[in-house]
């Protein structure tokens, strides 16, 4: 079984990859942890600079990922990309052929204090009702199974 899981180092993201841990842990898959660097709107030399760190740092968050997935005794891998996340994530399940891709819904829900969590409010109800693009775009388009992990 090859699971791939789209993957940013975020904190849902981490608990996605938590989840297909523990869901199929039985299963012993290939776990491929995929990320994309999206690639600045403006080609000056500083947003070259910016984008450069932003990759190494994604890099970084994969391949701390694909530790903590050989510590729970998966074999896994990763595959980094540069573009448009939702398209680099459905052309790399065309090149993969994963047996199920997950993605953890995104969400606008800050990570502490009440003041940070009232002024989102509005948003995170928004959030709950609907998919992300990225989530709406594969859902749509994938050609193996999808699993859309909500936030907590």
């Amino acid at each position: 079984m090859k699971i791939m899981i789209a993957y940013d180092g975020s904190r849902n993201a981490k608990l996605a990859l938590a989840q297909v841990v523990e869901m199929f842990r039985c299963n012993h898959p290939l776990v491929i942890l995929v990320g994309v660097a999206e690639n600045p709107l403006d080609a000056t030399d500083h947003n070259e600079t910016l984008f450069q760190q932003a990759q190494q740092q994604l890099r970084r968050h994969l391949e701390e990922g694909v530790t903590f997935a050989q510590k729970e005794g998966f074999q896994a891998d990763l595959l980094l990309a540069e573009g448009d996340a939702r398209k680099m994530l459905l052309a790399a399940t065309r090149k993969l052929a994963p047996d199920l891709l997950v993605i953890a819904r995104h969400s606008h829900r800050p990570d502490g204090g009440i003041i940070a969590s009232s002024l989102t409010y509005f948003v995170d109800e928004l959030d709950y009702m609907t998919f992300g693009s990225v989530s709406a775009f594969l859902a749509r388009r994938a050609e193996c199974p999808l699993l859309i992990l909500p936030s907590p």
